[in-house]
């Protein structure tokens, strides 16, 4: 009776194999011809995209479309977006502008984005969010549909979106002027003030994601595919503001991340290089650890070591991602870039490895930001030290890039392969925040847990339930289910 019960699957196991080293013999035929490369990758199933700032997201042409639609105004110095009245001098309506003044509307693109910007061009790229904050601050509902159409084009299945809700305001101003390592003096001006925080910006979500569902005919036969995409947010903290209105910024990422579990995580962003961050570094990491120790069960994925030798001095190279991952308790490491320069680099490597502290590869933004590419870039060396990578996009808006862009680069330029990349998309869920267990016992794609040892292309009863009860497990099954589809039908 067992191995009766057992052959189906082991049937299906086995073409699944043969599958995928099919597969694995034509990407080697097709690897040098990138137009091929490309069909081949748009295709391909990614999982998740964890690295994602919403904003950055959208590309330029969108947000002069929303400008368009809204009144707003172009400046024809800066180029950047502006809110009316147009009419004063040196404002062009963005109404119409491409086909009025289109040297204008293309000098506004490559002010919103990296495009035609000479690389590396770290002040151009974080200049881009200023020219078109006002129109994409306060509409974080568009924002978020925008990014998730372009991840169901791009075969992306799960995000997690850095974005911060209108809600968290309060606390900032209420905070502004305080001591920003007197923790427990900020607490007691926080804590009266968060649970009103917390609930305006789950409203907030609440009301975002009815629009959208709306729009996109979420829950119909007609529902968009955008509906698919599942998203997560993460709370991000500015590098440069004031301390204390970092902390508050922290502790409000905390408290919404226990209250409500769309917020799986809390982040730290903004350009790693600038002043102020160098001088905060040290307390952001012993903000974050003080709230970690406090709430051990929300997770942290933070921005470290995006800087290199030139853009800082050594020294502000020495200990970014060791403070991350041994002060801050960080899950996750963003960029990461600067690690050999890191004190006793090969000790960390071996740490990041043991505690599966997995990093968030940004290949486009760190060689438009960095300058770093090609051999320079440090994702060989993660992978030789058995630290987990996953591949992210960080702002394909603003790059012109998007996930297959990044997937084909890890190919061209890192030397990657199909089966390469195909773990990076299965980690690129075993190190989402996505809560529940997962669904392999240890290494994404090897053995499955025993309540779903025995299913493959339907989950039988007992599968069912361990999936239901574990949001991570089910995007795991939904890409295993993907990459078999995408395996029996690629290359045919």
């Amino acid at each position: 009776m067992l191995l009766a019960a057992l052959l189906p699957a082991a049937a299906v196991q086995g073409r699944e194999a043969n599958d995928e080293t099919r597969v694995a013999a034509y990407f080697e035929r097709i690897a040098q011809s990138p137009p091929r490369l490309r069909m081949f990758l748009q295709a391909m199933p990614k999982g998740g995209d964890l690295h994602n700032h919403a904003s950055g997201s959208v590309y330029a042409e969108d947000y002069l479309r929303w400008a368009g639609e809204q009144g707003y105004c172009v400046d024809s110095a800066s180029h950047r977006i502006e809110r009316p009245p147009c009419e004063a001098p040196g404002r062009l309506p963005a109404r119409d502008l491409a086909s009025r003044d289109y040297a204008s509307y293309s000098r506004a693109i490559d002010t919103l984005s990296m495009r035609n910007a000479p690389l590396p061009d770290a002040d151009h790229f974080f200049a881009s969010f200023d020219g078109f904050r006002a129109v994409s601050s306060g509409d974080d509902g568009r924002v978020i549909a925008a990014t998730r159409e372009l991840a169901a084009a791009d075969q992306v299945a799960y995000l997690e979106l850095m974005s911060m809700p209108a809600g968290a305001k309060p606390l900032l101003e209420a905070v502004q002027h305080l001591d920003g390592e007197d923790f427990a003096g900020l607490n007691d001006v926080l804590d009266p003030l968060l649970p009103a925080a917390v609930a305006r910006a789950r409203a907030e979500v609440d009301g975002e994601e009815a629009r959208f569902a709306q729009a996109q005919a979420c829950g119909t036969a007609a529902a968009a595919p955008a509906c698919a995409v599942e998203v997560r947010y993460q709370i991000p903290v500015l590098r440069q503001r004031s301390p204390a209105q970092a902390y508050a910024a922290m502790r409000f990422g905390f408290a919404l991340a226990l209250a409500d579990p769309r917020w799986v995580g809390v982040n730290i962003v903004g350009p790693e290089h600038h002043p102020v961050a160098q001088r905060d570094y040290g307390l952001h990491m012993r903000m974050f650890a003080q709230l970690k120790h406090r709430y051990p069960s929300v997770r942290l994925a933070l921005h470290a070591g995006e800087q290199t030798l030139g853009l800082v001095p050594p020294q502000a190279l020495r200990d970014h991602i060791a403070l991350a991952v041994r002060l801050a308790g960080a899950d996750r490491i963003g960029h990461g870039v600067d690690i050999a320069y890191e004190t006793d680099a090969p000790a960390l490597l071996r740490e990041m490895a043991r505690r599966r502290v997995a990093v968030e590869i940004n290949l486009s933004s760190n060689a438009a930001i960095l300058g770093v590419s090609g051999p320079a870039h440090p994702l060989a060396t993660y992978r030789e030290a058995g630290v987990p990578v996953v591949l992210s996009t960080d702002d394909q808006g603003v790059l012109r890039s998007d996930l297959s862009h990044e997937y084909q680069r890890a190919v061209q330029e890192q030397g990657l392969r199909y089966p390469d990349l195909k773990q990076i998309a299965r980690d690129s869920l075993e190190y989402a925040f996505l809560p529940g267990a997962s669904l392999w016992t240890s290494r994404a794609g090897g053995a499955r847990v025993d309540a779903c040892a025995r299913s493959r292309e339907a989950a039988d009863a007992d599968c069912e339930r361990y999936l239901q009860g574990s949001a991570k497990a089910r995007q795991q099954w939904r890409l295993e289910l993907a990459l078999a589809k995408f395996e029996r039908e690629v290359g045919r």
